[in-house]
């Protein structure tokens, strides 16, 4: 039996090289929709800003409160399976199982190693989803909400540099829960994008050092008097992005395990459900006061961007799944060579220092990919016995009720 199983080890092996492969360029694919999907939002929410309606709090409300949209097909289903019973599709599904049981020929069942594997793999109950998605909720929303709120304290310069901050928070805390490992190209890959950030914010803020002035005279005066709050939120946004990008990556790891659209459904259910006193709180210590828009362009402008962060926000967790936290928070910065090319045909050219950074953008997103597309070829600094198996880490970091599984094969 060792004979057929090691016979078998190798195909298997690359059939499983292989499909990493697929599912990692499907991945970037799915990243470069996101960032072109990002910045028409960006290049939207500037022209409302510029029409003085800055609400970030409640931008930020409605788009993560269009998330509940993707509660409907699973509301449906269950009316569906109650009045006429499961779709036929639904009988025949077979339980998610790993690739690696098709190597299980002729083991006893015994003395197979794979069970305690397949419960750790199973795909997650419908509380475990709600609760994952309760916890990501408060990290999404604070993350988005800081980023957008920075800007009305402090300056656009300012608010992008401590916010590019991003990918050395999430290569730390990626290294921290062993979904990435630390290589000196990724560590030169962070800095090199960093660097280009720099060039593009110090670029934008030599035109224009100061805040936005164009929202309530409240915030317009809390701007000029307090950078410091606004540099905070900035760095603050970049610290929450790197959590909840990791926790995901940690609490998830395989897309088969997870119903997308019913997390994404209970992200927005609990946020209509709980964010909206910290909206309160802000209408009443003055720091956004509550408006409904008044002009067309800026109504039109927020349902447009709810349907943007409908969409991207799912496809760019499939993109972090089938790739790694870091890979999309680099990718995120293609934001800036795209944003160039849109303001090329705005009639906007970019200055030099501009297209530098937005070079050394792209070579770092280049560096990154390149990288963890072979991630054998690299040792970690830290540790020359890293281990990125995602079923070891999980098996340790969260599902400690597999213990008397283990006991029990074990005996």
């Amino acid at each position: 039996m060792t004979t057929v199983s090691d016979s078998g080890g190798e195909p298997s092996e690359r059939v499983s090289r292989n499909t990493n492969t697929k599912n990692y360029i499907v991945g970037l694919g799915l990243l470069f929709v996101v960032v072109l999907l990002w910045t028409a939002s960006s290049f939207l929410t500037q022209d409302m800003y510029d029409d003085g309606y800055q609400k970030p709090f409640l931008i930020t409300y409605t788009n993560t409160a269009s998330f509940v949209f993707y509660l409907l097909p699973y509301i449906t289903r269950r009316l569906w399976a109650n009045r006429w019973g499961p779709p036929k599709s639904a009988r025949s599904t077979i339980v998610y199982q790993p690739l690696e049981q098709e190597l299980d020929i002729d083991a006893e069942p015994a003395a197979d190693p794979i069970p305690p594997i397949d419960q750790v793999d199973r795909p997650l109950t419908l509380k475990e989803t709600a609760r994952m998605a309760l916890g990501f909720c408060f990290l999404w929303f604070i993350a988005n909400w800081a980023l957008n709120a920075a800007l009305a304290y402090t300056s656009v310069a300012s608010s992008t540099i401590l916010s590019g901050m991003s990918g050395m928070f999430t290569l730390a805390v990626g290294r921290m829960f062993r979904v990435e490992t630390l290589t000196l190209v990724k560590i030169g890959a962070v800095l090199t994008g960093f660097v280009g950030v720099i060039l593009v914010a110090i670029s934008d803020g030599s035109l224009d050092d100061q805040p936005d002035a164009t929202g309530s005279s409240i915030i317009y005066k809390a701007a000029t008097s307090l950078p410091v709050l606004g540099d905070f939120l900035a760095l603050m946004s970049a610290v929450f992005y790197a959590l909840y990008v990791v926790f995901l990556k940690v609490q998830i790891r395989e897309e088969s395990r997870i119903d997308m659209q019913l997390f994404f459904g209970f992200v927005g259910l609990f946020n209509i459900v709980l964010s909206w006193p910290m909206g309160v709180i802000l209408h009443l210590v003055g720091m956004e006061r509550f408006e409904i828009p008044r002009t067309h362009n800026a109504i039109v402008i927020i349902l447009l961007n709810m349907f943007i962060t409908l969409s991207s926000d799912y496809l760019y967790v499939i993109a972090m799944l089938k790739t790694t936290p870091l890979v999309v928070t680099i990718g995120l910065g293609l934001t800036i060579p795209v944003a160039v090319i849109g303001d090329s045909f705005l009639g906007k050219p970019a200055a030099t220092q501009v297209l530098a950074g937005a070079l050394l953008v792209v070579i770092a997103f280049i560096a990154v990919g390149v990288e963890n597309s072979n991630p054998s070829e690299g040792g970690d600094l830290l540790s020359e016995d890293f281990v990125d198996d995602a079923r070891a880490q999980q098996s340790r970091v969260r599902l400690e009720h597999e213990d008397p599984l283990e006991s029990q094969t074990a005996g």
